[in-house]
């Protein structure tokens, strides 16, 4: 028999904000984190937008020391990590909490770039010998797993995934599957990326990749409108904490929500454009919800991956379409993408984040920059104003570069 999970805490730092709250109040309210660049001069590109983290300092939690010693991803994933602790209300110091049953499970689909780049300038401009000693400790996609444990000295199962923007569903998919067949009691998990930098941002220009509204970045992330030219990238983390529900009731934990439905599929068609029947998506939405022993018809809402991309939002559409059958034109979805840019492998770990809020408040984040219908996108995508739907059951979709595909299922938690 295998064990329930439970999510007991969440933590996030995205460009609307620093924290679950904020965060979620951007969304609530429609607020895009999208503008221009500001991390570098950004005058020599042909796209100069992005969605940054603003007003982040690593620093006041780390020291200048240490926290020059870490990439951002890391950084990053170790504040949203401490939020979610906080908010699990989980004392790894209590005798009763087994520190070597409690795991970390941090994904990243790119991992420690800016310091790659950065060693790189250095070593080209100021020779070998000034090469940081920490690079290579700092770039390694491992890298947020293992700060996070080293903080909180937990010994349990440590490692991360990748598999590009599918990388934070995917992390928690495999968390929770850890959980259910008892390898640990509870564990940190989500994704992280921080990735905007001249040379990703030249590279994603040129796969035609990204949205050229340097004029208008704030309406510039438009998934499933007609005239949508690309995805806006973003940066920032999502972590929650999930345990098995004998280890969260035993302790009293406030249970937030129960995730019951994980999968994973391949499409096995080219490493960066979807396969164009959809037929992987719709096989990880089945899957997903098989796992979770929930027919199509008891989904209330579905955060859709919806990048903002002509080819992706077109092939998500009719694959929900496929999957749902006639409940489609009854089901909410929409894309937070619209107002925090496409997280890469952190985005399906912020996007679990809203699908638990969403659970406990009953309300959905909208899909704004929604102006104009695209036949080929016939669902109801909650245009530019949230909804209060009642959600009972919701569903996140994830889909990555290489054709990976990872589902997740949260249901309200109502006791039981």
């Amino acid at each position: 028999m295998r064990r329930r999970v439970v999510v007991t805490g969440l933590g996030a730092v995205t460009p609307l904000g620093n924290d679950v709250e904020t965060t979620w109040e951007g969304l609530l309210n429609g607020r895009s984190g999208a503008e221009r660049i500001t991390c570098f001069d950004p005058s020599d590109l042909d796209v100069r937008i992005a969605a940054e983290v603003k007003g982040f300092d690593a620093a006041k939690r780390l020291g200048r020391r240490r926290a020059r010693r870490s990439d951002r991803f890391t950084l990053l994933a170790l504040e949203a990590a401490h939020e979610a602790v906080v908010d699990s209300e989980i004392d790894f110091s209590d005798d009763g909490v087994d520190r070597e049953r409690v795991g970390v499970l941090i994904g990243t689909g790119i991992g420690g770039v800016l310091v790659l780049l950065d060693s790189h300038d250095v070593y080209k401009s100021r020779g070998p010998s000034r090469v940081s000693p920490f690079m290579i400790p700092s770039l390694m996609p491992n890298a947020a797993s293992a700060v996070i444990a080293i903080d909180f000295d937990l010994k349990g199962a440590n490692f991360a995934v990748s598999s590009a923007c599918a990388t934070g569903s995917h992390a928690i998919g495999e968390a929770a599957a850890m959980i259910r067949r008892g390898d640990v009691d509870a564990i940190i998990c989500g994704g992280s990326e921080a990735a905007i930098h001249p040379l990703a941002m030249a590279a994603l220009t040129n796969m035609g990749a990204i949205s050229r509204r340097n004029d208008e970045p704030q309406r510039a992330s438009r998934p499933f409108d007609a005239e949508r030219d690309g995805f806006v990238l973003g940066e920032g983390t999502g972590v929650l904490v999930l345990e098995s529900l004998e280890h969260a009731t035993e302790r009293g934990a406030r249970i937030r929500a129960e995730l019951v439905g994980y999968a994973g599929t391949c499409d096995a068609f080219h490493i960066a454009a979807p396969e164009e029947s959809g037929e992987g998506a719709v096989r990880a939405m089945r899957s997903a919800l098989r796992d979770a022993g929930l027919r199509p018809n008891e989904v209330d809402y579905l955060n859709a991956h919806g990048t903002s991309t002509p080819l992706n939002d077109g092939i998500e559409s009719q694959a929900i379409r496929t999957v749902f059958g006639g409940h489609a034109d009854r089901l909410a979805v929409s894309s937070i993408k619209s107002m925090i840019g496409h997280l890469m492998g952190a985005a399906g770990a912020v996007e679990a984040v809203a699908c638990v809020r969403s659970l406990e408040t009953g309300w959905v984040a909208p899909t704004i920059n929604y102006e104009n219908p695209d036949p080929e996108c016939d669902l109801d995508y909650v245009p530019n104003e949230a909804r209060e739907v009642g959600v009972r059951v919701a569903l996140s979709n994830s889909f990555g570069f290489g054709g990976h595909n990872a589902c997740l299922v949260l249901r309200r938690w109502e006791g039981g």
